[in-house]
């Protein structure tokens, strides 16, 4: 019995054959339900804590398996004329279509030997477990304890799966593994201090004290018999045998199968027909674009020097750069402020979770991205999270933080993020689906709405917004230059460091994402640019009954969508 039939005889029994809506609903529920059970960890992420206790089973044979299943609810999906589905449900159709090619495909290039990048990966996801995990109850506790001791199984399949990436030749360049110690830093400390441990400081109150206690003592108990062991052998295994056998050659393209395999990227990313040539040339003219308009700003400063002596003087002087991690993490919050006080000018629909300022955790932030959001967790008690990074100050620029604030929290990642999963009228899959092009495109399309919002308050916040518009646009470049056209990491560096006020530090780990996460850079300028194309065409063609708020929200009110999809929708879009 396929798992579909299995799922169709849920249904009531007075239909005698099941409609086309009918099998499409079914066949959602149970490839949600199948997620779900093979990824225990986004099961508890999204408030299904039914699999609390466990950890994914990542090795070879189930990854096999998982692949066999996508390959089984394909031929189901197939079997389902899209014709006889309304608007959202073929919509529906298409993105679990597009998903289930995309995991068969993961699968065959065997991406999941390669379970990290420069700045994160398996390893550092399971680190933030303590603050991720309810605990709530006893059996919250029992359930992260019983996660706790799975992990010395799920860190040997890790590695194993690592090693024959090795043997086979799928195994990040050397030059970006280097930060590899500092990130497992805060997990390799003595159990009585450890994270793992000191997650249970503030039990609630329901569990008796003795039991508190006896609690706390198991914990450190597993810390010291499963947690410690298995980090400590991870880094011996980085060290003696991952790192050494590091590529040289940084391209994507020079992977097994790599042409294929970065074309492949190239499509998942951008979500369109794009070829790598294709994109290299956009970003190029994007350069040209935003660097025309970064030497204006300069020129009306009448400032005294060149373009490069003026990025010299954005990164040097003090007046830029804040005294200490409060200052900058108070600076990112008042912005968050101001911006919420406006967001109703803007848009109608607004999520109802919250979001907090945090420093990014100090194991990560040498080789972290200036910023991120994190999201929240239904059911747990965990708000949404901007994350700044305070890790050498002298590199995080004042003029830079609002573009950041708009793009990390509102109005973008976290109002995104956080009303898709509030979108009760989707599937599961589609409410916690994350589409890099559409996020990471509305993302840097709110950096560029804050001209409109008067986020800006000078000359060089501005510059500051044009700096991270050219940095997403020479992601174009950068990217398909490293893994397409062969290019070095000192290329690529000086690339960034000549076009953008990015502090060399930033242009190095921003590099370095890049060269170990191909083709995820990609996104962010190929989305924004189809987002601000679409609603200028719809500004034109709807005239004076343009609404601007109207258009955010149906930008945003079918959740994350691939762009063609999205632009199928909105050329007929009225308010």
């Amino acid at each position: 019995m396929t798992i579909l039939a299995a799922a169709l005889l849920l249904l009531p029994q007075t239909a005698q054959v099941p409609s086309a809506a009918e099998r499409l609903d079914a066949l959602l529920e149970a490839e949600w339900a199948d997620r779900l059970a093979a990824s225990p960890l986004l099961a508890s992420s999204v408030g299904e804590h039914a699999f609390d206790h466990l950890l994914p089973d990542v090795s070879a044979g189930a990854q096999e398996q998982r692949a066999e299943r996508a390959r089984g609810f394909l031929a189901e999906l197939a079997a389902i004329d899209p014709e006889e589905l309304d608007v959202e449900r073929r919509v529906s159709r298409s993105m679990l279509r597009a998903e289930l090619l995309d995991r068969v495909s993961s699968h065959e290039f065997r991406e999941w030997q390669t379970p990290l990048n420069a700045d994160s990966g398996f390893h550092t996801s399971f680190a933030r477990l303590p603050e991720s995990t309810r605990l709530d109850s006893e059996l919250d506790v029992q359930n992260y304890f019983a996660r706790c001791r799975a992990f010395p199984r799920y860190m040997d399949q890790q590695i194993a799966n690592m090693r024959e990436g090795v043997k086979a030749g799928r195994i990040l360049p050397g030059v970006v593994m280097l930060g590899f110690p500092a990130q497992l830093r805060g997990v390799l400390v003595d159990a009585e201090a450890h994270p793992f441990v000191r997650a249970l400081d503030e039990l609630p109150e329901t569990i008796p004290a003795e039991r508190r206690e006896a609690l706390l003592l198991e914990a450190v108990s597993i810390a010291a018999e499963s947690i410690v062991p298995s980090y400590r052998r991870f880094l011996e295994f980085l060290m003696e045998e991952y790192v050494p056998a590091g590529r040289e050659d940084l391209a994507a393209r020079s992977l097994p199968s790599g042409e294929e395999y970065y074309g492949f990227l190239v499509r998942r990313y951008t979500t369109l027909p794009r070829t790598p040539d294709e994109v290299h040339a956009q970003g190029l003219a994007e350069v040209a674009r935003i660097r025309a308009d970064m030497e204006a700003l300069v020129e009306s400063l009448e400032f005294e020097g060149s373009f490069a002596d003026f990025l010299t003087f954005l990164r040097s002087d003090p007046r830029f750069y804040a005294r200490d991690a409060d200052e900058l993490l108070s600076r990112a919050a008042r912005i968050c402020k101001d911006v919420d006080a406006l967001l109703p000018r803007y848009f109608d629909l607004l999520p109802r979770q919250p979001y907090g300022v945090e420093p990014v955790p100090d194991a990560i932030a040498p080789k972290y991205t200036s910023g991120r959001y994190v999201r929240g967790a239904p059911g747990s008690g965990r708000a949404g999270t901007y994350w700044v990074n305070t890790y050498a100050l002298e590199s995080r620029p004042l003029y830079a933080l609002p573009a950041l604030s708009l793009h990390e929290a509102v109005p973008g990642h976290h109002l995104q993020i956080a009303l898709t999963a509030e979108l009760e009228h989707l599937p599961p899959f589609r409410r916690n689906s994350y589409v890099t092009a559409f996020g990471e495109g509305w993302a840097l399309y709110t950096e560029w709405l804050g001209i409109e919002m008067g986020i800006y308050d000078d000359p060089y916040e501005e510059f500051g917004r044009m700096t991270y518009e050219m940095w997403r646009a020479a992601r174009l470049v950068v990217d398909t230059g490293i893994h397409w056209k062969g290019w070095s990491r000192e290329r690529a560096i000086e690339f960034l460091a000549s076009n953008t006020a990015l502090s060399i530090h930033e242009c190095t780990t921003e590099v370095d994402r890049y060269i170990s996460w191909p083709g995820q850079a990609l996104a962010y300028k190929t989305g924004e640019l189809e987002i601000r194309a679409l609603r200028a065409e719809c500004e034109e063609r709807l005239g004076v009954d343009f609404d601007l708020r109207a258009f955010h929200d149906a930008i945003l009110g079918s959740g994350a969508l691939p762009l063609a999809v999205l632009r199928e929708r909105m050329e007929t879009w009225t308010p």
